[in-house]
């Protein structure tokens, strides 16, 4: 990528402190890894470039609409606990933002309170790690108030670590609860006691959803529809995907977060069979481990979903580390990535690929193993869709039992519950009678045979 970035005058946006935020220089401060460090195989940002990684960044500044005036990458042999950076790179820098005049510098690492602090009085400017400037985004694209309670939980975890001075800073959050401290009180344990005090009631409050979603998806079972979850990196193209599937006009775009808030929508299968497509928020390199806790209830649609389509931009240069990043986020939710056989692979945008690229992407695929299935797709132009469903219908279709019933057509009772509690696959009426082949749970497989003595098909 160009690393120097023209910036427009016009229409600059609002920072998070409420002020007008000029020019802003983003820095990629990456350790240099050596070869053969055990470490650096274990680690997605190791197998991804410097310039990609930088690319990112910048990408997260314009997802706020941030004015970008300069990008580069710092190396780091060794972080420094006072400033992350070494003394000649601070010093460097330090020209750099006083001759584009910044107003915010974006570091593209996680930054200690004293760091943070230290750089912001050598820069003389506000400094913005990679947690704060996710927390931003997120802030800013949640529209539910689901969302907004786990985007601002986040935030206030994050922020409590970082009281060192000012009462202002804190009035967003603070709304119309706060009050003055007491005698003897400092502002910071006043800040700190009204942050703790916020973020128990936030609790309290996603509590409340969380036995909410459990009660929505108690209802879903009893319909008895499947749920199958959308994850995958940022803007690999879930929501497209997502639309194409469900022909719904959820927001996509070529940005990073374009959607946040959690999206259910109805799924028709190729015959006739129904489940509930789940569009999860997109995953990230070092995604902050505030939000992974924060969003676990909206998380909580991937964990119990009976499909798992894993996304992944298979034209971008760094899809491997991309799937890195996606799996162990799962794994911090309790899902193993090369556990079961739930989880599909969906190679998308291969519209993007040159004859070549794509010649050789179909040949990895056809060397996968049958229990880490993938299937090459273009959201974009609906090609590979219908082999994807079909494949989404039969991984649900393993786990049901397939029974024909011969009912009374004057049981109408009967026939309301059979349509109620399973998925009827074929229905014709013949002398009298409903010759009915449903498709249940194994949980209901016993009662559906013993009140309707129904015969087990073969699969």
């Amino acid at each position: 990528m160009e690393p120097r970035i023209s910036d427009g005058a016009a229409d600059r946006p609002r920072s998070a402190m409420g002020k007008q935020t000029g020019r802003v220089i983003v820095i990629g401060p990456y350790l240099r890894t050596r070869r053969g460090d055990p470490d650096a195989r274990e680690d997605s940002s190791a197998i991804r470039g410097s310039d990609a990684r930088l690319e990112e960044a910048v990408g997260l500044a314009r997802a706020i609409d941030l004015t970008i005036a300069d990008a580069l990458v710092a190396p780091v042999s060794q972080i420094r606990p006072a400033t992350y950076l070494g003394k000649g790179k601070v010093e460097e820098i330090t020209g750099l933002v006083a001759s584009h005049e910044a107003e915010l510098v974006v570091m593209d690492c996680a930054l200690s309170p004293i760091q943070q602090r230290n750089l912001e009085k050598a820069w003389r400017t506000k400094v913005l790690d990679r947690t704060g400037l996710i927390l931003e985004i997120f802030g800013r694209r949640a529209k539910t108030k689901e969302g907004s309670l786990q985007v601002e939980l986040a935030h206030l975890n994050y922020q409590r670590s970082r009281l060192v001075r000012s009462w202002t800073h804190l009035e967003r959050q603070r709304g119309g609860f706060g009050f003055m401290g007491g005698p003897g009180e400092t502002q910071i344990e006043a800040d700190r006691r009204l942050i703790g005090d916020r973020i128990t009631r936030l609790e309290n409050e996603l509590k409340k959803v969380q036995a909410t979603r459990r009660l929505h998806r108690a209802g879903r079972q009893r319909v008895p529809y499947r749920v199958v979850a959308l994850v995958g990196y940022t803007n690999a193209g879930k929501s497209t995907l997502f639309n194409r599937l469900t022909r719904s006009e959820v927001q996509a775009a070529d940005m990073l977060f374009a959607t946040l808030d959690p999206t259910l929508r109805a799924l028709n299968l190729p015959h006739g069979g129904k489940a509930m497509l789940s569009d999860t928020v997109g995953f990230i390199s070092n995604l902050p481990t505030q939000l992974v806790a924060a969003f676990r209830a909206t998380l909580e649609e991937v964990l119990e979903a009976d499909v798992v389509l894993h996304v992944r931009d298979i034209s971008h240069e760094d899809s491997e580390a991309q799937e890195q990043d996606v799996e162990a986020v799962l794994r911090q939710l309790g899902i193993d990535p090369a556990g079961g056989q739930r989880i599909i692979e969906v190679w998308n945008k291969i519209d993007r690929l040159s004859a070549e690229e794509r010649e050789n992407i179909e040949n990895i695929a056809a060397r996968r193993p049958p229990d880490r299935p993938c299937f090459l797709v273009s959201a974009e132009t609906g090609e590979g869709i219908d082999r994807l469903l079909a494949a989404i219908e039969d991984l649900l279709a393993a786990t049901r039992a397939t029974l024909h019933i011969s009912i009374d057509a004057a049981d109408g009772a009967g026939v309301s519950w059979l349509h109620r509690n399973s998925e009827v696959l074929d229905k014709s009426l013949q002398d009298g009678r409903y010759e009915m082949t449903v498709r249940v749970d194994e949980t209901k497989r016993d009662l559906v045979i013993n009140r309707f003595d129904a015969v087990p098909l073969a699969p």
